[in-house]
């Protein structure tokens, strides 16, 4: 459906103009901005909006990674189960060697609340009653994690249980458990579960609520810490992923078998924010030159100063038959850096009614211009498109 008929390349000055014009008021780093490291044996610190890993160290080497492993089995059972769901314990769960909430057979808690003494606690045995009920087995609880996993482009890992305990074939590599925590801190009820200091739950065999408190120390030693996992076994040494938000941005750093993990990931936090500032590579309304184009939405990415000199970008134009050409949509602006894309922008024709109709609304309401989105814009576009309505 989307063909694409035509590139416009835009690189070297053209390309640094539009750039450092929209870009220029980012705050500066030095180009010579200092290494990090830590005591890890493999180490990734991510930002969590783009994805982009910024800071690896045996990044893609399959290590054990210990109870790392629940913040996948977190996110698979979200995704695949109901936060409403009674959860009955199993033989399999009762007792399930290493950390525990103490589940006894036959009890039943909402998955919602088994999650967070999954997390907060660590309980191997909220795990295994996880998985069986969503799963249907740890086998087939497996199987959704390794699915996952694929779909989110972690090519050097492997899950055969959902609690991390040390088994032939279950590992993951300290890249691929960033790329996992992006994505599982995207998720609104994942955010909140692994935010929270203390839980209190229902608690069927006493007169008292369970009290769970987390053990990510983090988050009471960093400021804007908001997740999201410790581990340990003896074999894996001490791991642990933690995520911070500053000033609007997330970043998560993730150690394996790190004795100084606390402080090292203090160090990581503090550097990523720092030297790897938001800059805004294009905005909203922004002419793309010698093209007839409007860029239909802001891009940003995490960058150091000395890379600007290594953007470059092209325009990649629709085919005139394709429902995105005629619900509006003109190409792409796709942004490169090193030669790697990092970020696609919709492109709408400079003449587009939308702009004269955003002027108007803007003036009307006392605000400057360029507001909206391209949603919206599509919105405006197929309501004119099949109703004949331009309101």
């Amino acid at each position: 459906m989307k063909a694409l008929v035509k590139q416009i390349g835009m690189t070297g000055m053209a390309v640094l103009m539009l750039l450092t014009h929209v870009a220029g008021a980012a705050p500066a780093v030095h180009a010579d901005h200092p290494r990090i490291g830590t005591h890890a044996q493999a180490a990734a610190l991510i930002d969590v909006e783009s994805g982009r890993i910024l800071y690896s160290h045996n990044g893609d080497k399959p290590m054990l990674i210990a109870s790392l492993t629940k913040v996948m089995t977190a996110i698979v059972a979200i995704e695949h189960g109901n936060l409403e769901d009674e959860v009955t314990v199993g033989r399999n769960a009762v007792g399930k060697e290493g950390s525990s909430i103490y589940l006894k057979l036959g009890e039943k808690m909402s998955l919602e609340n088994l999650l967070y003494g999954l997390m907060l606690r660590s309980g191997n045995d909220a795990a295994t009653a996880i998985a069986e009920h969503v799963g249907g087995s740890i086998e087939g609880f497996a199987f959704l994690m390794n699915q996952k996993a694929e779909e989110i482009g972690m090519t050097n890992s492997h899950f055969v249980n959902p609690h991390g305990l040390d088994a032939k074939d279950h590992y993951a590599s300290a890249n691929d458990m960033a790329k996992l925590t992006a994505y599982a801190l995207r998720n609104k009820s994942f955010r909140q579960i692994v935010s929270t200091k203390v839980k209190k739950a229902p608690n069927p065999h006493e007169d008292w609520d369970y009290v769970w408190h987390n053990k990510n120390k983090m988050l009471r030693f960093y400021d804007g810490a908001d997740g999201v996992k410790t581990g340990y076994t003896k074999a894996a040494g001490r791991c642990l992923i933690s995520s911070a938000t500053q000033g609007g941005r997330q970043l998560a750093v993730v150690t394996l078998n790190d004795g100084n993990d606390w402080l090292d990931h203090r160090h990581v936090l503090d550097w990523g924010f720092q030297y790897f500032p938001h800059r805004t590579l294009i905005k909203r309304g922004s002419a793309i030159q010698g093209t007839g184009l409007r860029a239909a939405a802001d891009f940003s990415y995490p960058l150091v100063e000395e890379e600007r000199s290594e953007l470059s970008s092209s325009v990649e134009t629709l085919d005139e038959k394709s429902l995105d050409y005629r619900l509006g949509k003109r190409g792409e602006l796709v942004i490169k850096l090193r030669g790697e894309v990092i970020g696609r922008v919709p492109l709408l024709a400079a003449d587009d009614p939308v702009w004269q109709e955003e002027k108007q609304v803007a003036a009307s309401a006392g605000m400057s211009s360029g507001a909206g989105s391209y949603q919206q814009t599509l919105t405006a576009l197929v309501r004119a498109l099949f109703t004949g309505e331009t309101r």
